[in-house]
């Protein structure tokens, strides 16, 4: 690509054009995971999970909630986490921002 090696074109230039979407498919994963280890449960490892389990087997509302909403909230921070970093590893010129309308330009009136 222009002269350019493998490697310098990898890491300056597909790498970081590429980030966002990897970030998202890592954020995407980690928050589904974290909502898919209630599950595990139903097997016996435990957790918030147990708690949903039992609530629904006793239709107790106060012990459903007292396991969904931990795991709501931990899902939520997870998916903070990622967008906090995604500041650090994506390059501001890749960033989205919010002062641009659609096309990319600014609408004076």
């Amino acid at each position: 690509m222009l002269g350019l090696g493998r490697v310098y074109t990898l890491f300056r230039i597909e790498l970081p054009m590429a980030s966002r979407s990897i970030l998202s498919g890592v954020k995407t994963s980690a928050v589904i995971n974290v909502g898919t280890a209630t599950i595990a449960a139903f097997i016996g490892a435990g957790g918030f999970g147990e708690r949903i389990a039992q609530g629904l087997a006793l239709n107790d509302n106060a012990m459903l909630l007292a396991g969904a909403i931990p795991a709501a909230l931990l899902a939520l921070i997870v998916h903070a986490i990622f967008e906090v970093s995604e500041t650090w590893l994506v390059p501001k010129g890749l960033r989205q921002s919010s002062k641009r309308s659609i096309s990319g330009m600014r609408r004076d009136g």
